[in-house]
């Protein structure tokens, strides 16, 4: 079942929603509405503040499931002990459960993964960050809340290290970006620049390859806020290539999350795992 309305007055997509969707919670709508859901005049969009123009049709379809042509049963495994285990995350999957999608993400498939190899009870894993859905890369898990908070406490002491395929080609070759953000909740989307309510963020990039329409970059992220180098990369005049909410939609994002360098509690040393981009990565310059 979806539901379907007609558009009376010029608003934002969000307002909208949650003015004519009685009884849904402010959660679920924006849960909804990242999962392509909801089209306006027919066309998928996820833009919290897209702008509506009376007569428009906004539906609301009922949750829908990514097609897929074969299920993920097994993820690679970059590196595993019994306490930490670092996966390579494709694009595509969630990292983590949510609302309209709790069965197959990353989470749940290296749990079924580890149980069956292991021919015993559900192994328990928890995670210790989070990747968006379409960006791939390095995914780490812990065996326990325990170590995932001993490896937390020292979260500040790790690298992180990204690819990124921009538009354009930054005005540097290489630079840092020194800006705080906010987290719009409405919008759910971060602003850059000086607020009271904006944190901490730096994010350095250096340019690795470019055809002038586009550009590869290394990028190093000292803080990890949400959508960090997404909203960075757009606020520098850059966008990612594929980035709706920050840039121009495409088939895919250009993101990858290629190195981690984290802190083991065990071994009481840093430990780092790595996995360069697929080829359908590099494709998009």
């Amino acid at each position: 079942m979806s539901e379907k309305f007609k558009v009376k007055q010029e608003d934002k997509l969000l307002e909208f929603l949650f003015a004519n969707l009685n009884g849904w919670s402010k959660k679920k709508i924006k849960e909804r509405l990242k999962s392509s859901t909801v089209e306006v005049n027919g066309k998928v969009t996820t833009k919290h503040n897209f702008a509506l123009k009376p007569q428009d049709i906004v539906e609301v379809g009922a949750n829908k499931k990514r097609v897929v042509q074969e299920p993920i049963k097994n993820l690679e495994i970059l590196y595993q002990d019994d306490y930490i285990i670092a996966i390579n995350k494709p694009h595509g999957l969630l990292s983590v459960a949510t609302i309209s999608e709790n069965k197959r993400h990353a989470l749940a498939i290296l749990r079924e993964q580890l149980t069956r190899n292991k021919k015993r009870n559900s192994v328990k894993i928890f995670p210790v960050h989070r990747l968006d859905r379409d960006t791939s890369g390095v995914l780490l898990f812990a065996t326990s809340k325990s170590i995932r908070e001993q490896v937390m406490a020292k979260w500040e002491e790790s690298k992180k290290i990204y690819l990124a395929i921009v538009q354009g080609v930054p005005k540097e070759p290489k630079g840092t970006i020194n800006q705080p953000l906010r987290l719009d909740e409405k919008e759910y989307k971060m602003h850059v620049g000086k607020h009271k309510l904006a944190k901490r963020a730096i994010t350095h990039y250096k340019v690795i390859k470019t055809n002038n329409k586009r550009s590869l970059l290394e990028v190093t992220i000292e803080t990890g806020r949400q959508h960090q180098i997404r909203a960075h990369l757009s606020w520098l005049g850059n966008p990612i290539i594929g980035d709706e909410r920050y840039g121009v939609k495409g088939d895919k994002l250009g993101l990858h999350a290629k190195y981690l360098k984290v802190y083991h509690p065990i071994k009481k040393s840093f430990i780092s795992f790595e996995v360069d981009a697929p080829s359908s990565f590099y494709a998009l310059i």
